[in-house]
């Protein structure tokens, strides 16, 4: 496939992702704000951070490292290795749900079983979830290597939407049941998403379209494990980079997750405490969700395709190299762009936000404030998010492993860092710790972007400087809103908030005209592409 073909099925991927995603994500967004009228904190603690984080570092354990390794290189492959591979992640997965699901009944803190009932049942629940949602592996990866658009968003979407409905439904006519309801919940989304998966691939193989694409996979058979005579069961090439990104994954867990970890391990907040967070960090991350993660996903794809692992820049074609580089550089702008503007006005109306959002619950106390940090990570995660997918695309084994190094040493430092932030400033120091986490990793991905170019003409990390006059409007619009904020925000009516709406309209107008005047390559990019 050429760079050129790749590059756009690789942005519309990611637009597509992004598009079908907020649709979605706006349908759940209102029925979150229904049911947080229904439930306690303690409920939403216990099954927000404790039972979701169990889920997702099972999945996370699982998956990642074949996910990456699967993912490198061209399509072109011996696909009955690659998905034997893939089916390592069920057993993985398998042990990694015995195992944690034993510390989370036997060596963590049991809520109250009158405050939050049927604790067991959820924990067990979460687990199986996991486990069925391993089932889809093969089908995933080969979806993503071979970028089908909408298979991903349709089967996320309408698994998201499935489990919302659920929720709301149970939540209202059975309260009493507890996690009862949010482990039927989440039973029902991996199963929707896994079905989409293999009803997909039921219809779409030895179809007419599978044959003209030339589809290397001809029967739903061979996506099942597969023994080949006078072969070895899987390749050890890519089972050696699996190992590799394995022990990385490990370690990406525990920062990109640490916040959770040291709330659950250490105690540090209540379970009432770590409900109002955790809503506000779902809150915040919104866009990190449907606009970031999907585009990270999709050009990881395209720089691994286009790129070779390994290789230095001279010995790569120069024609990807130059449109690897455009590309990147266009990345960075976009998202440090759309960071800079949730950051800036992020500040003045997260308390605005909240108590739209969730009532007094949210809007008093610690949200706000928590609210207002997270906008400041937003940024981060932006910035994080595309220089890592491109750092890890072109990392070769030996790379990696030192990265690993890197990582350990500094994983610890992070942890403790979480601890003593927040001793020092409650929940808000999670934010902070997290900010100078995704701060070091950002550092360690530019410097090697800043070597893997410095020998060539192309200097995508420009991307990072935006137009010195976008700055200033940048800054105006922070101060005004700021105001706007304490002169017609929150307790003065609804005329005053009103008010402060506009003025915030009005501010993000002048910067999105200021944007399109000054950044005109990008804005090339985002229509063209």
């Amino acid at each position: 496939m050429a760079s050129r073909d790749v590059l756009s099925q690789t942005t519309r991927l990611a637009s597509s992702s992004a598009l079908l995603q907020v649709l979605f994500r706006v349908v759940t967004f209102g029925l979150n704000a229904f049911t947080l009228r229904y439930l306690s904190r303690e409920l939403i603690g216990v099954v927000n951070v404790r039972l979701t984080l169990l889920y997702s570092t099972v999945v996370f354990l699982a998956r990642e490292a074949f996910r990456r390794a699967c993912l490198s290189g061209s399509t072109k492959r011996n696909w009955t290795k690659t998905i034997n591979l893939l089916w390592l992640t069920v057993p993985l997965g398998v042990f990694w749900s015995i195992f944690l699901g034993f510390v989370w009944l036997h060596l963590l803190e049991v809520p109250d079983p009158s405050v939050v009932p049927h604790y067991q049942a959820g924990v067990v629940a979460f687990g199986l979830s996991a486990i069925i949602e391993l089932l889809g592996e093969p089908f995933w990866v080969l979806a993503q290597a071979h970028l089908f658009v909408r298979l991903k968003v349709i089967a996320e979407s309408l698994s998201v939407v499935s489990k919302c409905i659920l929720t709301v439904i149970l939540v209202v006519l059975y309260p009493q049941w507890g996690l009862y309801v949010f482990s039927l919940a989440q039973l029902l989304y991996v199963s929707v998403l896994v079905t989409c998966y293999v009803t997909y691939f039921v219809m779409f193989l030895g179809s007419p379209e599978a044959t003209k694409k030339s589809f290397p996979v001809a029967r739903m058979k061979a996506l099942l494990p597969n023994l080949v005579e006078d072969e070895t069961f899987v390749n050890w090439k890519e089972a050696r980079l699996t190992w590799s990104f394995f022990k990385q994954s490990f370690l990406k867990q525990i920062l990109t997750e640490g916040e959770r970890y040291v709330m659950t391990f250490l105690n540090v907040l209540n379970f009432g405490d770590q409900g109002v967070y955790d809503i506000v960090n779902n809150l915040g991350s919104l866009v990190a969700r449907f606009i970031f993660l999907p585009i990270e996903e999709s050009f990881y794809v395209f720089f691994a395709k286009v790129l070779e692992r390994g290789k230095n820049v001279k010995d790569q074609k120069q024609d990807d190299v130059a449109m690897a580089a455009d590309v990147l550089e266009l990345l960075l702008k976009l998202v440090l762009l759309i960071g800079l503007t949730i950051t800036v006005f992020g500040y003045a109306y997260s308390q605005l936000a909240l108590d739209i959002y969730g009532g007094s619950m949210l809007s008093s106390g610690t949200g706000p404030d928590l609210l207002r940090c997270y906008s400041l990570y937003v940024l981060f995660l932006a910035i994080n998010g595309v220089t890592e997918c491109f750092t890890f695309a072109l990392m070769c084994k030996e790379e990696v492993d030192r990265y690993n190094f890197v990582m350990l040493a500094l994983s610890f430092t992070f942890l403790c860092i979480f601890f003593f932030l927040t001793q020092w400033h409650g929940s808000i120091g999670f934010i902070l710790a997290n900010c100078f986490n995704m701060g070091i990793r950002i550092a360690h991905s530019i410097h090697y972007i800043y070597d893997y170019f410095k020998e060539s003409t192309y200097r995508p990390l420009t991307g990072l400087l935006p137009s010195p006059f976008l700055v200033l409007v940048y800054i105006i619009s922070g101060v005004i809103t700021g105001f706007s904020e304490v002169f017609f925000c929150c307790d003065k009516g609804w005329m005053a908030r009103l008010i402060h709406i506009s003025m915030g309209a009005l501010c993000f107008a002048a910067t999105i005209v200021t944007m399109f005047c000054t950044e005109t390559k990008l804005i090339h990019f985002v229509r063209s592409q």
